[in-house]
């Protein structure tokens, strides 16, 4: 088979392979990074009871598939946002604001409904 550089000269050919592979390894070292400062620290905290009853009647109104727990503290600095903490668990009612902003997600977090940073919630 053909290589789709073939036809190239040689000096050429390795120039291509060299930028492809530095192209390749800034994006793995990009992807590496994002991974770290998303993936949460295993120490997760037990629910309290209060917790639990809270997410029993988030997951009876809106379905287990639609509850987040939050990754990180957040505090609310606009209005209609939450102020939540970390390992606060929420039901997502729309994946974007009033303006169709995908990054800010309201939710109702169990009484108070506002909007939370998407990139501070992972699937319960």
């Amino acid at each position: 088979p053909q290589l789709p550089h073939g036809h190239m000269p040689l000096p050429s050919f390795w120039k291509v392979v060299e930028d492809t592979l530095q192209q390749s390894g800034a994006k793995l070292r990009a992807f590496c990074q994002a991974f770290e400062t998303v993936t949460p620290s295993p120490g997760t905290q037990p629910l309290t009871p209060a917790e639990e009853r809270k997410v029993l009647s988030l997951v009876s109104k809106h379905g287990p598939d639609k509850l987040y727990q939050v990754t990180s503290n957040i505090s609310g600095s606009r209005d209609l946002d939450l102020t939540l903490l970390r390992g606060q668990i929420v039901a997502l009612l729309q994946s974007s604001d009033t303006k169709g902003n995908t990054s800010r997600w309201l939710v109702d977090a169990g009484g108070p409904r506002g909007f939370v940073p998407a990139a501070k919630l992972r699937p319960y």
